[in-house]
């Protein structure tokens, strides 16, 4: 039994080792510390000269202190990165130093090492503030191994607070302070968002493609203090058996394929924020638990049995007329009223023509500045050919133009013609140049093709057409195709 028990501390020993080489370079010296300066404290001098001599060759900086008072006196003059202290010291031991009010408030790793007592100490260290403990005696590896697995927890705690705080500089990007706007309906739109912010209901968020709708959510969640995470899913780009477990989860084996449980949109962004773009286009047999989701609080994941309590705010954006959808019964009446309890109408880019300049010169300063050029300016023809344009993809079209411009431009900026120039006065917009109609002709005929291509089979057509059953069924009621 005794030849057991000393194989087994051999090979853990011997584990300790391997794992230790992994952080070794290829010449045989350490990785690069992120500890630098370090205390010892300990009454015993073999002990803090043997400590000197692992610790020294591998790159760290030592102090010595023979026991907790001189030790408490040094770190009120230092700042060190991490503590090595024995337990049994005269004058003042290494439970007692634990105590002190100074240590509790240091920002450095302290490692406890002792050659008496077990479990029992180790755990009482632990509770006091020790970040790990050692027995003596020990090999020079098990101090370099325990440094190292403290130096990863302190580089992942630092990346965890940049990690906060570029979150939180994210979260203040998206705030409703920081949307571009000069116009007087984007100021009552954003005074709108601002109240609502508060408040816990659904929010539908209507517009033109491109006008910026989920900019829109995430600064209504930037507002509102929810601490959760803001989750945006596109309904229109997934099918519908992964849309409902994307947005509810399932259990193991609910379907073929589905080899463990998978937690559902809904449930991470508890205490959060999900952002339901294109919810026009969520199929129908959905509809029903997106509403019991609104009224009760509350999902059921694909295949269980039971329900869970959850705590997420909705908020939903269609680039097309809801009413219309529930007038042709392609979305359901009582989901439309339960999204829209608040109803935000984002206006097109051709309708609030002040704003286009203040967004042109937002942008060009942020594509510059992520190019690493210097700044260009918008010339008195710039300006003039930016608020002559129509717009019709909106914020996007010309956030995309600036950049497409930003590229072929040298020491000034140089624009490329806008084509599609259309007047923003309604009685000077002949109908045969309108983009709009132009492109419902367009529509009509291929569907009008691809229905007689099929001999009227309409899912044929859709799949001809890349486009789902429902949006033609739609379509061919709008554009009342026989």
């Amino acid at each position: 039994m005794k030849q057991l028990l000393e194989n087994m501390q051999n090979l853990h020993a011997l584990q300790k080792v391997c794992i230790l080489r992994q952080s070794i370079g290829a010449k045989g010296n350490f990785m690069a510390n992120s500890f630098q300066n370090l205390l010892v404290v300990d009454d015993e001098p073999s002990m803090r000269h043997m400590l000197r001599l692992v610790l020294e060759p591998n790159n760290y900086r030592v102090c010595e202190a023979e026991n907790g008072n001189q030790a408490l006196e040094m770190i009120r003059k230092e700042k060190f990165d991490a503590i090595l202290s024995d337990i049994r010291m005269p004058d003042m031991d290494g439970l007692s130093f634990l105590d002190q009010p100074i240590v509790k408030t240091l920002d450095c790793t302290i490692i406890m090492m002792s050659a008496y007592g077990g479990i029992d100490i180790a755990l009482d260290c632990m509770k006091r503030g020790a970040y790990d403990f050692i027995s003596k005696p020990f090999k020079p590896d098990e101090v370099l191994l325990t440094l190292r697995k403290a130096e990863e927890r302190q580089q992942l705690r630092v990346e965890n607070e940049q990690l906060k705080t570029a979150l939180s500089k994210q979260e203040q990007a998206f705030s409703i302070d920081r949307i571009i706007h000069a116009s007087k309906s984007m100021q009552q739109m954003l005074q709108m968002v601002k109240a609502a912010a508060g408040a816990d209901s659904p929010v539908l968020i209507t517009g033109e493609t491109g006008t910026g709708k989920e900019l829109v959510a995430r600064a209504l969640h930037s507002e509102s203090g929810r601490q959760g995470q803001f989750l945006a899913i596109n309904c229109s780009a997934i099918t519908s058996g992964l849309l409902e477990s994307e947005l509810f989860g399932h259990t193991k084996g609910a379907f073929t394929g589905a080899d463990r449980e998978k937690q559902g949109l809904f449930s991470i962004a508890s205490g959060g924020t999900l952002f339901l773009d294109e919810i026009a286009e969520m199929p129908l047999e959905l509809q029903p638990k997106l509403l019991r989701v609104l009224q009760e609080g509350e999902i059921r994941k694909v295949g269980a049995t039971r329900s869970e309590k959850i705590n997420t705010r909705v908020v939903a954006a269609a680039g097309r007329d809801l009413q219309e959808a529930v007038q042709n019964n392609l979305f359901r009446n009582d989901l439309y009223y339960r999204l829209a309890v608040v109803d935000i109408n984002l206006p097109p880019l051709r309708e609030r023509p002040e704003d286009i300049i203040p967004l042109a010169e937002h942008f060009l300063a942020t594509l510059c500045q992520q190019e690493g050029r210097q700044q260009l300016q918008l010339s008195t023809e710039d300006r003039k050919k930016l608020t002559s344009y129509h717009w019709p993809g909106n914020v996007r079209e010309l956030q995309n133009y600036l950049e497409k411009g930003l590229i072929f431009s040298q020491e000034t900026l140089e624009l490329p013609p806008l084509r599609m120039r259309q007047s923003l006065s309604k009685e000077s917009e002949p109908e045969e140049y309108s983009l709009k109609i132009a492109s419902q002709r367009l529509e009509k005929e291929y569907i009008s093709k691809a229905l007689a291509k099929t001999d009227g089979n309409r899912t044929q057509a859709a799949q001809l057409l890349e486009i789902s059953l429902r949006s033609l069924m739609y379509k061919i009621k709008e554009y009342k195709i026989e």
